[in-house]
């Protein structure tokens, strides 16, 4: 790869004129695969993990963002995928709850309304507080969005302006979401404990266990996920994206030029926190269930993964990232019951070792080679 460096200026140009084409036809082509090729080649089953894997992909595209552009690793992006997981959860299941006419025996009679069927088996009677505001949809929505986002900032701004960054973030962010699975499991009561939060059959009046439901959560997380990698598209392209790449080469001269890094480092975070809640939302309505075990430790080094795979630094590559990580867990653990665990985990000591820059810095680097050629 020695020839990427060294070159004519004739083959400088025709290796960015080869890497300008990449750029601009690699969002189009995944539109294509994600609308039409992967709807037409599979069942309602396979289609449902597809869905299952885009959701996580969110996490990644934000990854993309914070650790990529912003040079902020963190290994809990599972915290806010478990947020958006649990208040949507939430949401659905006193949706459930309000119709289910078994429900009706339990609550504070008339005072109050029914509670979930894991609360009365640890007998709490009342509904607590914080639940209530979930029973509607105008309040579900705007939290799914604004707490995990406004916590985000919070957590980072107040680790970077006291300077507290690098390994040190995401030690931190590692133990936040260990923590995170902890206290949701110690609090069944409230949480449903380990077993998460169950039997959430229906959302807004419509059933997302049918066949048809699982097309229509598949285009909705499909057209979010295009949504989500132009806005962050945009935003790298914009006068920010140009200081989150400058605070991530050169800290110290962007604040002595008169910014404050915390506060775009802050920003940043809290946009992948969002893109992470929204993933995490999609999953709860695709999986019908929300659980401790996508919030902890090993979901927020997998997504890590899925970024490194596709390539920190492309957006594109780490939706394609999350895809074949998911795709290939599903496989091995199907046809490979005994040893696809340390399949997968030679694939994770594989990719970092001779893929720094992930799948599309080898295509940057095969598209290069190619307009050399020409």
């Amino acid at each position: 790869m020695k020839d990427l460096f060294v070159s004519s200026p004739g083959a400088v140009v025709n290796r960015t004129r080869g890497l300008i084409m990449l750029n601009q036809s690699a969002l189009p082509l995944l539109a294509v695969l994600l609308l039409v090729a992967i709807p037409v080649l599979s069942g309602s089953f396979r289609l449902g993990l597809f869905a299952k894997y885009l959701s996580l992909a969110f996490c990644a595209v934000g990854l993309v963002l914070a650790w990529g552009y912003g040079g902020i690793l963190s290994l809990g992006q599972g915290i806010f995928f478990g947020l958006g997981s649990y208040m949507t959860a939430m949401y659905m299941k006193l949706e459930a709850t309000s119709v289910d006419p078994a429900a009706a025996v339990f609550g504070t009679g008339t005072a109050g309304p029914p509670v979930p069927d894991f609360m009365t088996f640890n007998s709490i009677d009342v509904l607590p507080w914080w639940w209530k505001p979930f029973a509607h949809l105008w309040f579900a929505l705007p939290a799914i969005l604004i707490i995990p986002a406004g916590l985000a900032f919070l957590l980072a701004y107040a680790n970077f302006r006291k300077r507290v960054g690098g390994v040190y973030f995401s030690i931190i962010t590692l133990a936040l979401a260990s923590i995170l699975s902890i206290v949701i499991i110690g609090q069944q009561g409230y949480t449903g404990g380990a077993n998460g939060i169950t039997g959430l059959p229906v959302f807004m009046g419509y059933s997302v266990q049918s066949d048809t439901a699982v097309y229509v959560l598949y285009y909705v997380t499909v057209c979010l996920l295009l949504v989500a990698v132009l806005t962050a598209r945009f935003i790298l392209r914009s006068r920010l994206g140009k200081i989150l790449i400058a605070i991530r080469d050169r800290e110290d001269r962007i604040r002595f030029s008169g910014y404050d890094p915390a506060l775009f480092k802050g920003f940043i975070f809290a946009v992948a926190a969002l893109y992470s809640a929204i993933g995490g939302a999609m999953f709860t309505m695709q999986v019908g269930f929300a659980s401790p075990s996508v919030c902890g430790i090993v979901p927020s080094i997998e997504m890590v993964i899925y970024t490194a795979l596709g390539g920190r630094l492309s957006l594109v590559g780490a939706v394609y990232g999350a895809l074949i990580v998911g795709a290939a867990k599903s496989y091995l653990s199907e046809d490979f019951v005994n040893v696809w665990l340390y399949l997968m985990g030679a694939l994770f000591i594989v990719v970092p070792m001779f893929l720094p820059r992930g799948l599309a810095g080898l295509l940057e680097w095969k598209g290069c080679r190619s307009g050399e050629r020409q």
